[in-house]
């Protein structure tokens, strides 16, 4: 990595158990003098891999707070850690502080976590991607205080009929159950509810795109939860996968 104490690192820090952020993350961690995390969305027991930084809760702080702290640190000579969680690259809005460090001349670099579809999946045993049932995975969100493009509205993805993954959208579980169905999908088709994936309170329920906001309602799920949707959340019947078969050699090649 070179002189890393130049350079901001974006650390995933994976859904939420503390032994699911990669060994890369917990080694800058170990060696990070300062780490900023956003307190209401990451375990605090990570903060365990880095007992002697001097630890900033973001989630009061204003970007132009956030990037001060991270310019101060590094001119300082410290290497920094911005605790993001899952997986910095999606919904973590890292694109503006990147840009504002670059425009500050400061480096920084990436390193990848586990989002919670896949943390959710590890919970749930699920295979997205079925032969015969889904060979696609569609994350997405609903229009929130962020704005999400027409072209990606839930109706147009749900036509695809595939397995999707939406994030921060239990709390319009309602107006989402009406829109998968207006996109195409069933009321019957099988759909779950993970509440903080992978965190030792996880709570998940299984149930169908019809049934998303009584299932939310009843088990008072409003935020820090994921949505699955598709037939590949609960079925028995598909396809053998090529890769075990007679020819797989040729599959394989």
């Amino acid at each position: 990595m070179g002189n890393d104490t130049n350079v901001v690192h974006f650390v995933g820090a994976g859904p939420g158990a503390e032994d699911l952020i990669t060994m890369r993350g917990a080694r800058l961690l170990n060696r990070a003098d300062v780490v900023i995390y956003t307190g209401s969305l990451v375990n605090p027991m990570l903060l365990e891999f880095a007992p002697q930084a001097q630890v900033y809760d973001s989630a009061e702080m204003k970007l132009e707070e956030i990037i001060d702290l991270m310019e101060k640190s590094v001119r300082m000579g410290k290497l920094v850690v911005r605790l993001q969680t899952g997986d910095p690259s999606l919904y973590g809005a890292i694109r503006e502080q990147m840009d504002a460090l670059a425009a500050r001349g400061i480096d920084y670099d990436l390193c990848p976590g586990v989002s919670a579809c896949f943390g959710a999946a590890a919970s749930l045993n699920l295979e997205y991607t079925l032969p015969g049932v889904s060979q696609s995975l569609i994350i997405t969100r609903m229009a929130g205080k962020t704005a999400v493009p027409e072209r990606e509205s839930i109706e147009s993805f749900a036509s695809h009929g595939t397995t999707m993954a939406i994030y921060l959208s239990v709390s319009m579980a309602e107006e989402l159950s009406t829109r998968l169905v207006e996109g195409g999908y069933r009321e019957d088709t099988p759909a779950a509810i993970v509440y903080k994936a992978t965190w030792p309170e996880e709570k998940t329920f299984l149930c169908t795109v019809g049934t998303l906001a009584e299932t939310a309602r009843e088990n008072d799920i409003r935020k820090t939860a994921l949505i699955l949707v598709g037939d590949a959340i609960k079925t028995g019947d598909y396809e053998r996968s090529k890769l075990y078969g007679l020819d797989k050699d040729l599959y394989l090649h």
